[in-house]
């Protein structure tokens, strides 16, 4: 690996990328930057100005992300034991190179410099990204006494391996389980295409029968088709064991440990920049203004949900005939769900082949925005199956580009996520445009079909998108604060959120569905049922959420370091008030919550939640106008989707919708308010 390679050529060269490159490489980088940070210091005039001093900090910045972002994508998506050991080499130099920066007082002067040279009405991009730039200088202890902040400084390392073992601990800890089945009656009501899939894993390892993975289309698979109460137990206590001190799970991927010291280093770390926990640091660069209001917010939509929820497994419980286990609701879901709206995701399922929804999905896209995307070829790839795209505007002109890699791998982790490849830059010499990742964890195709999607699969397909829209749309020409950059965290979902309410929509449905044998879109009759079972179970989906979401942020804004994490304490308690699926005690679903302990939403898992009343509220304006109409969706793209950080997101909210974002079009949409409650 060479800089050349990420400089000169627009795109990262993944497959020529040598592990063993990898640490010498970004320590070189590392040491240019640093050189060139010092003479840009020394060759300020004055203090410096935007463009001679802070323009330059953003190539740097952006330098090294072009270097490092195809390091980290590897990581996530073909991880591997030469790659993770460079990785984890990498990251205590770049922890500290990034608090080096974010603590030095000469650089914080050269953007308050900056700031008092540019008038208050001009450069509002330029004002925007100094401003957060500054917040982000005191949040890191710019200020403090050099001991301390040689302590944040470890901590910012010390934390970045251990986020990083947690992760490794969970693909470990799935890759280390399996489950091999010879009796084919112990597997009735799985899908063939998770049948076939594990046929051919048998074969591979030389055994007739079915050998089953830890991969997410598995577990969801088993836990809503199979009709084996066994076999769901097995999965169950197999997916919420994983990475703890629970068999199966083995031993030297327990998590435990790792999630103490996060835990404990976090809250260290706010206080010595002034804060009394870290839900109250992690606020200050969130939309949300404190404990109180997120704990507020979230207990108002407990409060509105909390019945339904209970109704709705009741009403699950009684079509069982039993009391349900957590192995239990997902299948019995699936058949209430069956009988009510008569329709079952294997019956949807023919009818989304992947890629006749994303022919769908693409063209959905330009219809709102005016926006090609198309497939370009002879682009280096990580994987045969990840393909690349051009994003263009209505006249031709680049506007970005992204990468696919959708299917289940052992060597990559499960969920989906968008992540940036490329960030948009243009001033000076600079032309870059936004290159995104969109990632997910699909079944494969199989010898005898596609990759056949469920209605599921489909809404995370349309949220992920979402967010590469946000990233590549980005006009924005300042790398820092173009795209997803310098949006607040709970604004962040925003726009993935609202992509999905585009999969209900018929003439949306038609255009992303194709039988893959026949071509047939999915009929009238299906569609309409699928768009009844909207509401379903949306109240106990509302309160699971709510778990998450709760219990993240207790456990930081209330973290003791004399009593350590208080983990099960915490979780029962909010499990007491809000949830209504009991769970065994054996479950340790915190141990992989990787959101929280691995990602970025560390006391911002309300997040979702917050952003999904802004998706839903901004949704209800695309309702009132048609939910296809061209100029609505122009108004969202350069309100919204244009604007990166560079805009306060309540404010661009309110431009938008013509006021301040309701509670009520998120309740009216899960079904749980009607619409004349709703006013």
């Amino acid at each position: 690996m060479t800089e050349t390679r990420f400089s000169d050529s627009y795109l990262p060269a993944f497959s020529s990328l040598q592990p063993d490159q990898i640490e010498p490489d970004i320590r070189k980088v590392l040491g240019e930057n640093r050189a060139r940070v010092d003479q840009l210091i020394a060759e300020a005039n004055e203090g410096g100005d935007f463009e001679t001093s802070i323009l330059p900090l953003e190539e740097l910045a952006e330098r090294l992300h072009r270097v490092w972002s195809p390091i980290s994508h590897l990581h996530g998506v073909a991880n591997t034991p030469e790659l993770r050991e460079a990785y984890n080499a990498c990251l205590p130099e770049l922890a500290r190179y990034e608090t080096e920066l974010a603590q030095d007082e000469r650089i914080c002067a050269l953007y308050q410099a900056a700031m008092k040279k540019i008038p208050a009405d001009e450069q509002q991009d330029a004002r925007r990204m100094l401003e957060l730039g500054l917040r982000d200088f005191r949040l890191a202890g710019v200020d403090l006494p050099q001991e301390r902040k040689q302590r944040y400084k470890e901590i910012a390392e010390e934390l970045s391996a251990t986020q990083a073992k947690f992760e490794q601990n969970i693909l470990d800890a799935m890759a280390a389980w399996s489950h091999y089945e010879s009796d084919a009656g112990a597997l009735a009501g799985l899908p063939s295409a998770t049948l076939e899939q594990a046929a051919a894993r048998a074969k591979q390892a030389n055994k007739s029968g079915w050998l089953f993975t830890l991969d997410q289309p598995t577990y969801v698979a088993v836990m809503t088709h199979a009709e084996n109460r066994d076999l769901r137990r097995l999965f169950y206590r197999a997916w919420a064991t994983r990475a703890s001190d629970q068999e199966p799970s083995p031993a030297d991927f327990d998590n435990t440990q790792a999630i103490e010291t996060i835990l404990r280093l976090r809250h260290e770390a706010a206080q010595l920049v002034g804060f009394d926990n870290f839900a109250e640091y992690s606020l200050a660069s969130k939309m949300a203004s404190s404990v109180d209001e997120v704990s507020g917010f979230l207990e108002e939509l407990a409060k509105r949900s909390y019945r339904a929820a209970k109704d709705e497994l009741a009403s699950l419980e009684r079509f069982a005939g039993r009391a349900l286990a957590a192995w239990d609701v997902g299948f019995y879901a699936e058949k209430l769900r069956e009988e009510r709206y008569a329709v079952s995701d294997a019956e949807l399922r023919p009818y989304f082949p992947l890629d006749r929804v994303l022919t769908g999905l693409f063209a959905l896209i330009r219809r709102l925005y005016g926006v090609n995307i198309a497939p370009v070829e002879n682009v280096d790839v990580w994987q045969p199956e990840v393909r690349f795209y051009a994003v263009r505007g209505a006249n031709g002109e680049l506007l970005g580009g992204l990468y696919t890699d959708l299917f289940a791998r052992p060597d990559k982790r499960s969920g989906a996520w968008m992540d940036e490849c490329v960030n948009r830059m243009h001033f000076g010499e600079h032309d870059q445009v936004g290159i995104a990742h969109l990632v997910c964890n699909f079944s494969p195709p199989t010898a005898s079909a596609p990759s056949l999607l469920n209605h599921d699969d489909v809404l995370t397909l349309f949220h992920e998108i979402g967010h590469c829209l946000h990233h590549v749309l980005s006009r924005v020409p300042y790398p820092s604060v173009a795209g997803i950059n310098g949006v607040p965290w709970d604004a962040v979902e925003l726009p993935s959120q609202f992509m999905e309410n585009f999969a209900w929509e018929p003439e949306v449905v038609k255009m992303i569905s194709g039988h893959h044998r026949t071509g047939e879109q999915l009929p009238d009759k299906l569609l309409d049922k699928l768009r009844a079972s909207r509401v379903f179970h949306t109240g106990m989906q509302m309160v699971r959420q709510l778990e998450f979401a709760i219990f993240d942020l207790e456990l930081h804004a209330e973290y003791d370091p004399r009593l350590g994490s208080q983990l099960g304490t915490i979780l029962e308690q909010v499990r007491k008030r809000v949830a209504v699926v009991r769970h065994p005690e054996y479950n340790r679903f915190a141990h992989a919550f990787s959101h929280i302990f691995g990602g970025g939403y560390a006391a911002g898992y309300y997040s979702y939640k917050w952003a999904e009343v802004l998706a839903a509220d901004a949704w209800s304006a695309f309702v009132e106008q048609g939910v296809l109409d061209a100029q609505t969706a122009q108004r969202f793209r350069h309100g919204i989707l244009e604007v990166g950080g560079t805009v306060d997101i309540g404010e661009a909210f309110a431009e938008f919708r013509g006021r301040p974002p309701r509670i009520e079009p998120l309740l009216e949409q899960a079904g749980i308010l009607s619409a004349a409650d709703a006013g």
